[in-house]
């Protein structure tokens, strides 16, 4: 019984010590209702301290078989503390195999895909960052954008450190 316990322990000691992210500076996630309008700004907002060290920045997508495009087309928005000044990117992402099958991890109908925003970047002022994403999905032909963009659940940010 003892013997037990003491295996149970460990293990559990072990499962935690190896699910620990050590690049992980920033993870968070706003979950959307399956649609993302695109007037719909998902923001998040994190203090930074470190001016001098390097890191990468993801955009976090989970989504679902609903999704029905190949591509995504963001436009991502990051504002330094105390200054009106906004760094704009349009990025395209590839998300889905030719035969429609979605990219990205997971073992159900919802998949996650980590995508790079900005590598090896450094913050150049300590403070409060705002980082704001928007879809800026166009069908084929249409200048108009995708009203309601349909299968995606998630949309999250990521800050890592470089080891």
């Amino acid at each position: 019984m003892q013997r037990t316990k003491i295996s149970l322990s460990l293990l559990g000691a072990l499962m935690l010590f190896c699910s620990c992210d050590r690049q992980r500076v920033f993870d968070e996630y706003k979950s959307l209702d399956g649609k993302w309008n695109k007037d719909s700004i998902v923001s998040f907002e994190f203090e930074q301290k470190d001016t001098v060290s390097k890191y990468n920045l993801f955009v976090n997508i989970r989504d679902n078989n609903s999704y029905p495009y190949n591509n995504l087309f963001l436009i991502v928005q990051m504002q330094e503390p105390g200054t009106r000044v906004v760094k704009v990117d349009t990025l395209e992402y590839q998300m889905a195999n030719p035969d429609g099958s979605l990219l990205g991890d997971g073992f159900s109908d919802i998949k996650e895909s980590k995508l790079w925003y900005k590598e090896k970047v450094n913050f150049p002022k300590p403070g409060k960052y705002k980082v704001s994403i928007q879809q800026a999905v166009r069908q084929g032909g249409k200048v108009p954008g995708v009203q309601e963009l349909e299968g995606i659940t998630d949309v999250g940010f990521r800050i890592e450190s470089i080891e």
